[in-house]
């Protein structure tokens, strides 16, 4: 297939998944063409071809390799469930307020993934989903946390915690810092946990 001059394989491919990145978050999945896509990028429709099998396989790289990434980039830190939950809280924060318009697209179009895709991606959320139930369980056991339901507990604070992206934006009356120190605060009262020093 023609190429359009000056695309190169090596630098075309991530630039179809950016297009298809900011088109997704823009119009939607289901707005956006192959078609729009290749305009975006600066090449013939038919080249698109030659980096992604289809739209749907565009979506499903572009959710998977959020999912790994936030998996590969969180290690628990050691030191005890408030510890880890407190480590846990601020990573998550950090990551996504870095990437809104993944976040955006990882939750909205998750309806638009082929079943076989979306299984694989529900199987990543599932594995982080399970570390921050690992914490709370520990804590639980510990005597540190007071939650009712730990699987109720985990969707509640990582729904409270990613839902920062939908409103933050950098300038205005709170700094990144201030949104990580208010929104554990916030965490660590969900989960009925003291202070640090309080008696």
């Amino acid at each position: 297939m023609a190429r359009t001059q000056g695309s190169h394989a090596g630098t075309t491919g991530p630039k179809v998944r950016e297009a298809a990145l900011r088109l997704f978050a823009q119009h939607g999945y289901a707005a956006v063409s192959m078609r729009q896509i290749a305009r975006e990028v600066g090449v013939q429709a038919g080249a698109l071809y030659l980096y992604t099998p289809d739209k749907q396989a565009l979506l499903f790289e572009l959710m998977r390799g959020h999912m790994e990434e936030l998996l590969a980039d969180w290690t628990p830190p050691g030191g005890g469930p408030l510890a880890e939950l407190e480590d846990f809280a601020r990573h998550h924060i950090r990551f996504h307020l870095d990437r809104p318009e993944l976040v955006f697209i990882a939750y909205m179009e998750l309806r638009n993934l082929s079943p076989e895709n979306f299984a694989v991606i529900e199987g990543l959320r599932g594995t982080y989903e399970a570390r921050l139930e690992d914490i709370l369980r520990a804590g639980l056991v510990e005597g540190v946390f007071d939650v009712a339901d730990l699987r109720l507990a985990t969707m509640g604070l990582i729904s409270m915690l990613t839902g920062v992206t939908t409103w933050f934006r950098d300038g205005g009356r709170l700094t990144r810092a201030d949104v990580e120190t208010i929104y554990w605060d916030m965490v660590r009262r969900a989960v009925g946990a003291q202070a640090a020093g309080a008696v």
